[in-house]
């Protein structure tokens, strides 16, 4: 949506000019300041709060004195500003004219009294320059150490502004590394002969840059000794933290224009050694378009609740962001993550409770459900899943092999084979069905698996043929078996649920209506887990005998239960102890805790999309389940009556006027600007990391995320460069990036020459 200038007679729009617009301050005195010289009567009963959401004034009303351009891109207002240009006349002109910014007309008491407090204004002013040069003349060296604003006018130096330059190429070159995924160290010291200076990739770049005729750089170069580092690694460390902090808060400024955002991790991932959590925000842009951008990595703890400390003073004062703004959390971690993350989440909740806890949409519901069983046979067997996948992926021979397998075993269901053929290319392993993909696919593996060990014409090298004869002894595992059979039947009862979670706005909508139906089967299989199990465990059995696996328990059970004659213990009935009782009864109840009655109601108001609505026959009630977002409204007071107008527009639309069936669409409505209450509805509804991204363009963060992790080695990897080669699109100022070095690392008086590290070189 564009920005209107909110001063009378003023035309102007963001689409169609480059100036810069200004929302009003949300501190009472100045926003007043701001309404009394607009002289638009209809804003002066309107709070600070909504004026700064809703209300923009070009850069046209402002003295340039008030206007500071901090970069090409970056246009701000000095904390003083008032705005003071305005035309108050060109209306008479034309008397007939309809004006929706219509100026208030001014008694004559009104008038004297504005005379006079200009004239009050002027003269404080004066007074305080005299003072100031009073002072200054009394004390000539004030100046010296006196204000920042002082300083920030006198000119540079030579010496500062080659230092500037110079720290400005050293910026350009560690931001091409991380945009480029270029580590910064360079040959393992044990690949580099005796007595060989060999520098690494950042010194080898600066090396490159003088040779190809950069001045600032040789002329540093050629100052610093023989036997120095030229840019050491702590100063790398300084400047990549910096760089990571300005590209950080560019996407930060647009969230937090955006007022509203969610917070989702992805799983725990291996940074150089370190455990970390990366971290995703979901906001809405001003183009209306619901983004998922990367935002950085958490040190991962141990402990939950020190976890949950640090993982919310980094967003709240490291960051920057007001979780009072936050809309939503989710958490996708795998088994050994789960309940700690979930510990996190509820101390999030305690203290901001509109931060509803749910599910991920990238994330299936039952492989999510599956990876926070706390049963060990369920975590190793979903590690054994990925470890297959994976092995298969690794070569498209590899895949061919198994897709000659496949049409062997199902000469007799040819369209059956062709659908797993075409399920095994992809990344099945995150699919709703994936345990009964893995079940109909489980004999095929373990005859491709078996082939590829066995085979006598060395078509495989050691390293396959070896990894073949492991993952081959883990499937073929009877444990293994019974887990992914028992996951799959409890699973069936929630797939349905989960794909429609995931599908369009209206199947999300309804399935959020079909939980009670769930927890009723799932509680029913509870309560006659008996039978249930008996049925599962024969199946795994009649699975294991079709595969010519042995029925036996576990070897660390048979090892600690070995001697205890009074143990009568069967297979069955251990795995329904250990196995299908704690599955069954963890799933319910973390179907309760992510599906709470908040994430529900929430959901229920889904019924705002127009599609929804007329699937309902416009006959809803999203007022009601409204109440929970009444404080992010622009009006409250008149949502029921705006409600209503929604409801009407859409039922008497016209006949070749289709329903929108999404909320991106809804977003983009040319009208959505006439029912404010909705659009602020549908934009948190939006940003509930169960919802859907509609547009994929603005997916990137997650998928620049798993492809930076793919393609980096865990020992190359770095937090600071991975923000850089993530958001790799966005705008950098590369002043700022140098004014904020020198002012965190070095002083006025004394600027550093190199600021290296002296090293041999031998």
């Amino acid at each position: 949506m564009p920005n209107f200038c909110a001063a009378p007679n003023c035309t102007r729009k963001s689409t169609q000019s480059d100036l810069a617009f200004f929302r009003f301050p949300r501190d009472p005195a100045r926003c007043q300041k701001w309404v009394e010289n607009c002289r638009r009567a209809d804003l002066e009963d309107k709070t600070p709060d909504q004026l700064n959401k809703h209300y923009r004034l070009c850069a046209k009303h402002f003295e340039t004195s008030m206007i500071c351009r901090t970069s090409p891109y970056r246009t701000v207002l000095r904390d003083n500003a008032i705005p003071t240009i305005f035309d108050l006349t060109s209306h008479l002109n034309n008397p007939h004219s309809r004006h929706r910014k219509r100026i208030k007309e001014l008694s004559e008491d009104e008038i004297r009294t504005l005379k006079q407090k200009k004239i009050d204004e002027t003269s404080e002013q004066e007074q305080k320059h005299k003072e100031v040069n009073n002072s200054n003349a009394q004390n000539p060296g004030a100046e010296e150490g006196g204000e920042e604003q002082d300083e920030d006018v006198l000119p540079l130096t030579l010496e500062e502004k080659e230092n500037k330059e110079y720290l400005k190429s050293l910026f350009e070159i560690l931001i091409l590394m991380g945009k480029q995924n270029i580590p910064l160290d360079g040959h393992e010291a044990d690949e580099i002969p005796e007595g060989l200076f060999t520098p690494d990739n950042f010194q080898a770049l600066l090396e490159c840059r003088i040779n190809s005729g950069e001045e600032v750089l040789r002329k540093r170069f050629e100052t610093t000794a023989v036997n120095t580092l030229f840019c050491s690694k702590t100063q790398q460390k300084q400047m990549l933290e910096i760089c990571e902090s300005c590209i950080r808060e560019e996407t930060l400024r647009e969230v937090r224009d955006s007022h509203f955002f969610s917070i989702i991790t992805d799983d725990v991932v291996d940074i150089a050694g370190e455990e970390h959590l990366p971290v995703l925000v979901r906001f809405v842009d001003e183009a209306h378009n619901l983004r998922e951008e990367f935002v950085g990595f958490l040190p991962y703890e141990a402990d939950a609740e020190i976890l949950a400390v640090k993982f919310h003073t980094t967003i709240t004062e490291k960051w920057g962001l007001n979780m009072e703004y936050c809309r939503g959390q989710a958490y996708i971690v795998s088994s050994g993550f789960s309940s700690k993350m979930k510990v996190v989440a509820s101390r999030l909740l305690e203290k901001y409770p509109q931060a509803v806890y749910t599910l991920c949409s990238s994330c299936a519901l039952n492989m999510w459900l599956a990876k926070s069983v706390p049963v060990m046979g369920v975590s190793v067997a979903l590690g054994t899943i990925e470890e297959v996948c994976s092995f298969f992926h690794r070569s498209p021979q590899l895949l061919l092999e198994l897709d000659n397998v496949i049409s062997v075993l199902f000469q007799n269901n040819e369209e059956r084979g062709k659908e797993l053929k075409e399920i095994c290319h992809s990344q099945w392993t995150g699919r709703h069905d994936a345990f009964e993909i893995l079940v109909d696919l489980l004999q095929a593996l373990v005859l491709c698996l078996d082939g590829i060990n066995s085979d006598t014409s060395i078509r495989w090298n050691n390293c396959i043929a070896g990894r073949a004869f492991v993952l081959s002894s883990a499937v073929t595992d009877f444990d293994f078996i019974v887990t992914i059979v028992v996951l799959k039947n409890v699973l069936s009862f929630t797939r349905a649920f989960g794909k429609n979670l995931q599908g369009q706005t209206s199947d999300v909508f309804f399935a959020a209506s079909s939980l009670t139906a769930v927890l009723h089967s799932l509680n029913e299989v509870m309560e006659n887990i008996e039978v249930y199990h008996e049925f599962w465990f024969e199946e795994a059995t009649n699975l294991a005998t079709k595969l010519d696996i042995q029925m036996k328990l576990p070897g660390k059970f048979r090892r600690a239960q070995h001697g205890n004659l009074e143990s009568q213990l069967t297979s069955e009935s251990y795995y329904k102890e250990t196995l299908s009782v704690p599955t069954v009864e963890h799933i319910i109840q973390e179907l309760k805790d992510i599906f709470s009655e908040q994430h529900l109601r929430a959901l229920k108001c889904l019924s705002l999309v127009p599609s929804v609505m007329g699937q309902l026959k416009f006959n809803t009630s999203e007022e009601h389940h409204a109440d929970m977002y009444r404080s992010d409204l622009p009006n409250p007071d008149t949502l029921s009556a705006e409600l209503h107008c929604w409801r009407i527009k859409w039922k008497h639309r016209g006949k070749d006027i289709e329903l929108p069936s999404t909320i991106y669409e809804a977003l983009h409505l040319p009208d959505i600007k006439f029912f404010p209450n909705v659009y602020a509805l549908l934009k948190v509804l939006c940003i509930l990391p169960v919802m859907k991204v509609e547009n994929e363009r603005y997916e990137n963060g997650r998928k620049r995320l798993k492809a930076y992790l793919r393609n980096t080695l865990t020992d190359q990897r770095s937090s600071n460069l991975a923000l850089l080669n993530i958001n790799f699109d966005i705008k950098h100022d590369l002043d700022l990036m140098v004014d904020t070095y020198i002012k965190l690392y070095t002083s006025k008086s004394e600027l550093p020459t190199d600021n290296s590290e002296a090293i041999e070189n031998t």
